[in-house]
């Protein structure tokens, strides 16, 4: 059974696509539970985020798991193929680690993927899809991902998602403290944004959450107040900055709705932020005068001006990674000798058994103890070293000196001088 990694990324595919294939939080263990019973995948995790849907699968047939996730969304396998990706073995160990550390996101060196990809091997955990490789995996994972941040500056002067979002808004309003804020949802993207645009002390926040009282527990933090998602529709107009950011398959914030909120502010700009994947707010929004619509994509190419600061840092945990995937590698490869190792302590367990029913025999008979442990001793010795002894006098000549090789390394021999 082999290890892949596969599925689209923010590298591969454009928000358009990697949306088709997003996972709801709520329905990941149900997915799970799809792939293991109608595919040929023993062990399996799901990473879904705004940038990424990948999936982590311990299986000989990672052709049928890329199907099915095609199949799982009802979309067409080749509409998805040219963007896909996947890794076997090595590579997938590498790009596990890459992702942890924060080297392979938008955001060279943000740690919210960690915490991501922590909720992903829960709900592996939780839905009994996480066996032995993917729980070393990922351990590994995460140990790699503590050790670049401990001993590189990876997270030095990192520009995050949420920084540049208050950064692309004061492109459009001189002073964030004179507009009104309207963040939808209450995750934890929306909490990063609200810490940011709040500290900018903003006229008015309100949040707007499907529950209320987590909005509130949210907004009450910034002196806010909190509304039902419901509410938006007639409230949207007066806000100048929209933030979202929900797990909503559908959109929340319609053409419609923004087209209304518009004329009703007289042709003020709103700047909307939507940070959902699949989007909270319809694509069609950002046509409309007034209008400055940004979605995850759009924020690359602010975030992308803290990179060169960080190029030496990215080095530096490029080599962690490379041993560190050996490492992980070599415990991959001597699982594959674990049948063989059980199947000689087992012949060397019954063969102690058998000797020692022997020696209780003698002793009961009452042989002399010290001649009974004399003879138990060679006779085992006998026993475990008749078959190895053997093999290599009836080795062939191309064999016997690869032969000799290996039991002096088995054994840890040293050859006499002579």
């Amino acid at each position: 059974m082999a290890l892949f990694t596969f599925g689209i990324n923010h590298h591969t595919a454009p928000l358009s696509v990697r949306e088709q294939v997003a996972f709801n939080a709520e329905k990941i263990d149900h997915a799970l539970a799809d792939l293991i019973r109608a595919k040929p995948v023993r062990e399996a995790a799901i990473l879904s985020t705004c940038n990424r849907t990948e999936l982590y699968c311990a299986t000989d047939a990672p052709e049928a798991a890329a199907d099915w996730l095609a199949e799982y969304h009802s979309i067409g396998r080749h509409e998805i193929q040219p963007y896909l990706f996947t890794y076997p073995d090595r590579d997938a160990v590498r790009h596990a680690f890459r992702v942890a550390s924060g080297l392979d996101s938008m955001v060279i060196g943000e740690a919210q993927i960690l915490g991501q990809m922590k909720d992903a091997v829960r709900a592996a955990e939780e839905a009994g899809t996480l066996g032995t490789t993917l729980h070393k995996l990922f351990q590994h994972s995460f140990s790699v991902a503590k050790e670049v941040r401990t001993t590189t500056a990876i997270g030095a002067n990192t520009v995050s998602m949420s920084a540049a979002a208050v950064h692309l808004a004061e492109r459009i309003f001189e002073r964030i403290a004179d507009q009104r804020v309207l963040f939808v949802g209450a995750g934890e993207m929306i909490e990063l944004c609200a810490a940011h645009f709040c500290a900018q002390n903003p006229k008015q926040v309100v949040v707007a959450n499907r529950t209320v009282e987590r909005g509130q527990a949210l907004a009450e933090r910034y002196g806010g107040t909190a509304i039902r998602l419901d509410d938006i529709a007639d409230r949207l107009s007066q806000f100048d900055i929209v933030v979202s950011c929900t797990g909503s398959p559908l959109p929340i914030i319609g053409l419609g709705m923004v087209e209304r909120a518009i004329k009703l502010r007289r042709h003020r700009p709103m700047f909307m932020i939507d940070l959902a994947v699949p989007r909270d707010i319809e694509q069609e929004a950002g046509d409309l005068d007034d209008v400055f619509l940004y979605t995850v994509d759009d924020l690359a190419q602010v975030v992308a001006s803290g990179i060169e600061s960080r190029k030496a840092a990215v080095v530096e945990a490029e080599d962690i990674i490379v041993a560190r995937v050996d490492n992980f590698i070599q415990w991959m490869q001597s699982r594959d000798t674990v049948p063989l190792i059980r199947s000689l302590r087992d012949t060397a367990e019954r063969t102690r058994r058998h000797e020692i029913e022997h020696a209780t025999k003698m002793l009961a008979k009452g042989e002399d103890p010290a001649r009974v442990l004399d003879q138990l001793s060679q006779r085992l010795m006998n026993k475990f070293l008749h078959a190895p002894t053997q093999t290599l006098n009836q080795s062939s000549d191309e064999e016997r000196a690869e032969l000799n090789a290996i039991a002096a390394r088995l054994f840890h021999l040293h050859r006499e001088h002579e």
